[in-house]
């Protein structure tokens, strides 16, 4: 019943057929509720509405319509996306936004020297642990009535965008991007060769991160200088990273940030949360998938 209300409540701005047919609803059913004709809600409609609402309640308001399609064709529902949109709608269901995009200045040691970058004109990896995206973000936090700082270091792998490192602190010196870099090491064991990305800001340029890349025979590649976007993948997972975890809130000292911030990458990001850039799969079902045809083709 509640589409109906919406479509007569639309009806004196758009067309009722129009209506009807991007809601996926029958125009004789809503002429009939219009005409105060009974209406009862079928057994499937009532069932899409809940399994809506489920997932949506589920991936704490984080999941707009296009993941709740997804999400429904892997339970095998033939349902569209216009009709997702429509359920969504008459529940108020509306996902969290991340805010626009905005590319934050990095403060670099006039005297540092930048690397090149090597992601300009390269075609975008085809396999994991080719190309490492790292950057760090500063996170709110309060702890005994004072507020503060954290920051955080993520390490993110291009093909899949998969978090591969990440390290959380009440500061923000090399040490941090080393921790997290020692991490994808460590976890990953990625070949010489493998292309480290990062924005020009002093702790990848320091002697220090450039020694671990040296001994381990990878590349360092930065964004051209004054140009930000050219790490706008970094920026682009933190700013969903913010809106989903934090939607306005804090954390409430280091010990609580580390723990949501697992749970949330570990336990959420990497292994649920659908991606639009990895049709629809997660992080983890993306390499997954390509692990699997990969020793297909090799064993063939």
């Amino acid at each position: 019943m509640r589409v109906y209300k919406l479509i007569e409540q639309l009806s004196s701005d758009y067309p009722v057929k129009h209506l009807c047919r991007v809601l996926e609803v029958s125009r004789s059913a809503y002429y009939s509720f219009y005409a105060g004709i009974s209406y009862q809600t079928s057994r499937e409609e009532e069932l899409l509405l809940k399994e809506v609402k489920t997932i949506f309640e589920r991936h704490l308001k984080r999941y707009g319509a296009r993941r709740i399609w997804s999400e429904l064709k892997d339970r095998n529902f033939e349902v569209g996306l216009n009709k997702v949109r429509r359920l969504m709608r008459v529940q108020n269901l509306k996902a969290i936004q991340p805010k626009s995009f905005v590319p934050r200045t990095t403060q670099s040691h006039p005297n540092l020297r930048r690397s090149p970058n090597l992601l300009l004109d390269l075609p975008p990896p085809d396999a994991p642990s080719q190309v490492i995206v790292g950057d760090i973000t500063y996170l709110p936090s309060t702890l005994d009535g004072y507020d503060e700082w954290l920051y955080l270091a993520t390490c993110m792998d291009l093909f899949s965008r998969k978090i591969v490192g990440w390290q959380v602190d009440e500061h923000m010196d090399e040490s941090l991007v080393i921790r997290a870099m020692k991490q994808v090491i460590r976890n990953r064991q990625p070949s010489p060769g493998l292309i480290v990305h990062s924005d020009g800001g002093g702790q990848y340029g320091s002697i220090n991160f450039r020694a671990l890349l040296a001994q381990h025979q990878f590349r360092q590649s930065m964004p051209r200088k004054d140009d930000h976007y050219d790490n706008a993948f970094a920026e682009s997972l933190f700013s969903r990273f913010k809106a989903e975890l934090l939607n306005g809130d804090v954390f409430y000292g280091l010990e609580n940030a580390k723990r949501r911030i697992f749970e949330y990458i570990e336990g959420y990001y990497n292994t649920i949360r659908k991606h639009s850039s990895l049709n629809y799969l997660s992080p983890v079902q993306f390499e997954d998938r390509y692990w699997m045809e990969f020793w297909k083709v090799n064993q063939a």
